[in-house]
């Protein structure tokens, strides 16, 4: 399991295990908040065609998924 703050997510690096599309690395551009203010998901861009995917941001925590940084 992944250690995240999630209110540090916000332009962090990530890698993904399994990479589909040949989509590996990847950037947190935007935390979408419910209305108290609690982060519910992330928006991560792909560094290699800027493809853009909604996720809720405590799938990141997975480790056999995701990795911190680009590895």
């Amino acid at each position: 399991m992944n250690q995240i703050n999630p209110n540090k997510l916000l332009l962090s690096k990530w890698t993904a295990v399994k990479p589909k599309q040949k989509e590996r690395h990847f950037i947190v551009t935007k935390l979408i908040r419910a209305e108290n203010e609690d982060i519910i998901a992330c928006q991560l861009e792909a560094v290699i065609n800027n493809n853009s995917y909604e996720i809720a941001w405590q799938t990141l925590k997975d480790s056999s998924c995701w990795l911190i940084g680009w590895q």
